[in-house]
């Protein structure tokens, strides 16, 4: 058993909100802790410098044998760096690419899994790309989709929306806890409480709400709008966009809500997202 306690969700589904949680908890501070500073809790499995240390190519001219073959070495070297767990976001399915697991159980202690209502992410996905809306949702259907390499990440293999949840729910585990975006906004200290308290921890009430309240959206956007924030893409104008969920009922098509259910029924259900009258 590992010691890798894995962030994961499909892009755009509170990742972020989530690890500044666990920051502004695990420090206890008396005041909201610095955004651009999460990289002192938590790392990212899809980061090239991990596989730098076992193959010195660029990440662009590392093809999926290699990945497949870097990838176990990659998870235990960032497991083995801590005697404490490893807090660790991705954005992977849990699936097997090129005969390699993407998510090595080996080294896993355990899985916080966040899951958010696909309308709701389309729009949000559409201003984190910079892209047209039907062209998110066409994406988000795509059965083994991965994003591209770069100078700073290996690819990541998102899979459809469906096929990435299915991967890390459809199967209910002692070591995996998993949370609605929704509950998260409209019933923070409970959900949230929850969270802490699958990690073991027992934070004070004084603290978990000071927590809670430091992880605000709100508090979040200002602390962007001061500082900025270095996972903004260079095409959005804020990285914390509304924070809000149902706000597709008045930014989506009827056409493009359809798509979506046609696509993704199945999954929407299970977390009671299908909207009345679909």
């Amino acid at each position: 058993m590992g010691n890798i306690v894995w962030l994961a969700s499909y892009p755009k589904s509170g990742n972020t909100w989530l690890r500044a949680f666990l920051l502004n908890l695990m420090t206890d501070a008396e005041e909201p802790v610095d955004i651009n500073k999460m990289a002192a809790l938590t790392t990212g499995d899809s980061q090239a410098g991990w596989y730098a240390e076992f193959d010195k190519r660029p990440a662009t001219a590392l093809g999926p044998e290699d990945l497949a073959r870097l990838r176990p070495k990659v998870h235990a070297r960032i497991a083995e760096g801590s005697a404490d767990s490893v807090f660790v976001k991705t954005h992977n399915a849990l699936v097997e690419v090129a005969g390699s697991a993407m998510i090595s159980q080996s080294a896993t202690a355990a899985v916080i899994y966040v899951v958010r209502n696909p309308l709701d992410i389309a729009l949000s996905y559409a201003d984190h790309l910079g892209a047209p809306v039907g062209d998110i949702i066409t994406l988000m259907a795509e059965r083994g989709f991965e994003t591209p390499a770069s100078e700073h990440n290996v690819p990541e293999h998102h899979s459809d929306w469906s096929s990435h949840v299915k991967s890390w729910t459809q199967m209910p585990h002692p070591a995996l806890h998993t949370v609605r975006y929704e509950d998260m906004a409209s019933k923070p200290a409970p959900t949230f409480a929850a969270i802490a308290g699958f990690l073991g921890m027992k934070p004070g009430r004084q603290s978990l709400l000071r927590a809670v309240r430091f992880s605000s959206f709100k508090v979040l956007r200002a602390q962007e709008k001061k500082s900025g924030f270095v996972e903004r893409t260079p095409v959005q104008k804020s990285f914390f966009r509304a924070g809000k969920s149902g706000t597709w009922r008045q930014q989506l098509s009827e056409a493009q809500i359809r798509r979506v259910l046609e696509t993704h029924r199945e999954q929407m259900q299970r977390f009671d997202y299908v909207p009345k009258g679909y």
